[in-house]
């Protein structure tokens, strides 16, 4: 016996970014099918109204995620994503907007609450502002925190680092000392190469030394004599440089140790029989 469900295993994307365009009207900036979903970019100002019109009227009921992205090069170098789910439908789609590091994102904690955390993940990793939210406050970090650690201009190794000091009894923050500096990004494909000489490699761009002359005459072995072979050769190999070690003496037989004869010694005499008195018998 089957069991036929009214949700497809897989949703078709047929006409459904059409229909959010449509529905969104002026304030869709873009959009595109990629890689199987949806993304539809609106304008910043417009993405409260964005999301309450998918979720009241086609059924995007659940906010999944809020994700940041950096561009340095742009003017406008972030973007928010927000990725929402429709469970009756099985289906996904994605919303963008573009902000700086000034331009405040309308917050989406009046739609859906759960944004509050995810907005303070973005805030705290990008330092995108949502205007709205009233617990903006870093999420992952700590709150003395400096900089924005997913920033592309960010350094890997921060800027500050912390320790227990047993001084103080507690935990102090101080600046990071490097040997070298780690702080300069080409954002360069490491496929195409440096455009610059790396270190250690400036020997490599020196011209390469000149090969040695050829020699003027070849030494060859055309002869036994050139190389020392011959009878005489062989003859002072055979002879024997010392003569062989004498051979160890047969060892002379052990005389026995001389002692003393028992025949000449004098034999004890016999142990006189004792006998005993009957009692009672006079002395």
């Amino acid at each position: 016996m089957s069991f036929v469900h009214s949700a497809p295993k897989y949703a078709s994307n047929e006409g459904v970014c059409e229909a959010l365009v449509a529905a969104l009207g002026d304030i869709v900036v873009a959009s595109k099918e990629e890689h199987g979903e949806i993304v539809i970019t609106v304008v910043r100002d417009g993405i409260a109204d964005a999301l309450r019109l998918l979720r009241d009227q086609h059924d995007y009921q659940q906010l999944m995620e809020i994700a940041g992205v950096d561009y340095p090069g742009r003017a406008e170098r972030f973007e928010v994503v927000y990725m929402l789910l429709s469970v009756t439908k099985n289906h996904r789609v994605m919303l963008k907007v573009t902000a700086s590091e000034s331009t405040p994102v309308p917050t989406a904690t009046t739609i859906w609450p759960n944004a509050g955390w995810l907005e303070r993940e973005v805030f705290d990793l990008y330092g995108v502002l949502f205007a709205g939210n009233t617990d903006l406050r870093r999420i992952l970090t700590d709150y003395g925190f400096e900089g924005h650690p997913f920033r592309k201009d960010f350094p890997l190794t921060g800027y500050t680092e912390l320790r227990y000091s047993e001084e103080e009894k507690r935990v102090v923050y101080e600046p990071v000392k490097l040997a070298q500096d780690l702080r300069q990004f080409d954002f360069m494909s490491p496929w195409e190469g440096a455009d610059y000489v790396l270190p250690g490699d400036e020997k490599a761009a020196a011209a390469p030394p000149p090969p040695p002359p050829p020699a003027s005459t070849p030494k060859t072995t055309d002869t036994p004599a050139d190389t020392g072979a011959g009878a005489k050769t062989d003859a002072k190999a055979s002879k024997k440089v010392s003569a062989e070690a004498p051979a160890k003496k047969e060892a002379a037989p052990r005389k026995p140790r001389a002692t003393k004869a028992k025949a000449d010694a004098k034999p004890k005499a016999p142990a006189k029989p004792r006998t005993r008195k009957p009692k009672g018998d006079p002395a």
